[in-house]
C-alpha cells in the first residue's frame, strides 16, 4: 500500500516523502515573509527578494541614491528582473502582472530583533547612536516635493490612513503594515495643503467639522522634505560583535515630512521593537509635537471612542462654542 501524498510546499514545492527518501538539505531558506514577497538566504553571502505584483518597488535606485550620497551601509546591489507569475505546482506561466526579484550581497551579522536579547543595556544604546549618526545624513537629501526618487509617489499606510468608510480594506491594510503591497500611493504633493488634503482622507466620518479644522491647523510644518527611510523596525537593523553593520530594505523610502522618520517609529511590530525604536528616538533629532499630533490623527482615523479621541473632540466642541 502506497504512502499518502502531503501537500507541496508552496514555497520550493518540496514534500515530506521527496525528503524523506533525499538527503539533501537546502541552504536556500526563507528569513522574512510579508504579505505577496518573501526574501530568501542564498547560502551565508547572497539575499533573493521575491515580490509578488502590486504597488511598485523602489529598492533599486534607493540603495543607489544611498550608496551614492550617504556612507550609510547598505546591500550591494548584484541584479535585478521582472518575470511573469510562476504558478510553481502546474509549472507553468500565468498573467501578465510580473514579479520583481533583488539580488543582492548579505550584509554581515544579524538582525537587531534576533542580537537584542543578548545585548547589554550600553550595547543597546551605543547601536542606536550608531543608527542615529548614520541617519542624519539624510537629513540634507531634500526635495521641494513629497515624492520617491524619480518623480514617483511616495507609499505609507500609517501617514496616508485609510478607513473602510471610504472603501479600503483596513484589516487587510494593517496586517500587512509596513511591508504590504495594499498601499495607496500619494503625490507628488508640493505643500502642507497638498499633504493635509490626502492626510484627511483617513479621517472617520464621525469628525466634525471644527475638530478637522483644529487638526489641520495644528498640523506641523512638513518642509524641508526629507530623504526618509520610513522603517527603522529591529528587523531592518543589521548587527554584529555589538556594532550597526546596515540598514536595509529601503524599498519605501522617498521625501517626506522632515519629522515623518522620527514620528515613524511610534510603529512596532513587537515589544522589542517598541523598545528599541524608544531608545533610538533619544539619539534623533527630536519632533515631539509632531509626534503627538500624529497620535490625535491616527485616533481620529480609528476609533472615535478611545479615550484621546474623545478628548479631542471634546476640546474641538469647546472651541467652536
Amino acid at each position: 500500500m502506497s504512502e499518502p501524498v502531503s501537500t507541496p510546499c508552496t514555497a520550493c514545492n518540496w514534500t515530506q516523502e521527496r525528503q524523506n527518501h533525499c538527503g539533501y538539505k537546502s541552504h536556500v531558506k526563507i528569513i522574512h515573509d510579508a504579505g505577496n514577497r518573501a526574501a530568501w538566504a542564498l547560502g551565508s553571502a547572497l539575499i533573493l527578494k521575491d515580490r509578488g505584483p502590486g504597488s511598485p518597488t523602489y529598492e533599486v535606485r534607493n540603495l543607489q541614491f544611498v550608496r551614492d550620497n550617504t556612507t550609510i551601509p547598505v546591500p550591494v546591489l548584484i541584479d535585478t528582473w521582472e518575470e511573469e507569475e510562476y504558478d510553481i505546482e502546474r509549472e507553468e506561466r500565468r498573467g501578465n502582472t510580473p514579479r520583481t526579484f533583488l539580488l543582492t550581497r548579505r550584509i554581515p551579522g544579524e538582525t537587531l530583533h534576533e542580537a537584542w536579547p543578548k545585548l547589554t543595556a550600553a550595547g543597546r544604546a551605543n547601536i542606536a547612536r550608531q543608527t542615529a549618526e548614520y541617519l542624519q545624513q539624510l537629513r540634507g537629501l531634500t526635495s521641494p516635493k513629497l515624492e520617491a526618487i524619480g518623480g514617483d509617489p511616495i507609499q505609507c499606510c500609517f501617514l496616508f490612513m485609510q478607513n473602510e468608510e471610504h472603501g479600503q480594506d483596513v484589516e487587510k491594510q494593517e496586517k500587512h503594515s509596513r511591508t504590504s503591497d495594499v498601499l495607496w500611493p500619494q503625490g507628488p504633493l508640493g505643500s502642507d495643503d497638498e499633504l493635509w488634503a490626502a492626510m484627511s482622507q483617513g479621517l472617520l466620518m464621525g469628525v466634525p467639522e471644527a475638530a478637522r479644522v483644529r487638526l489641520r491647523n495644528r498640523l506641523p510644518a512638513a518642509g524641508p522634505y526629507t530623504f526618509t527611510h520610513g522603517d527603522l523596525s529591529d528587523v531592518n537593523i543589521m548587527v554584529k560583535d555589538g556594532s550597526l553593520t546596515g540598514i536595509i530594505d529601503w524599498e519605501r523610502a522617498g521625501y517626506f515630512p522632515v519629522w515623518w522618520e522620527y514620528v515613524g517609529t511610534v510603529i512596532a511590530d513587537s515589544p522589542e521593537d517598541r523598545e528599541w525604536k524608544t531608545l533610538l528616538r533619544a539619539y534623533m533629532p527630536e519632533y515631539s509635537t509632531a509626534f503627538e499630533w500624529w497620535k490625535d490623527y491616527y485616533f481620529l482615523c480609528r476609533d472615535l471612542e478611545s479615550e484621546r479621541a474623545s478628548k479631542l473632540l471634546e476640546e474641538a466642541g469647546n472651541e467652536s462654542r
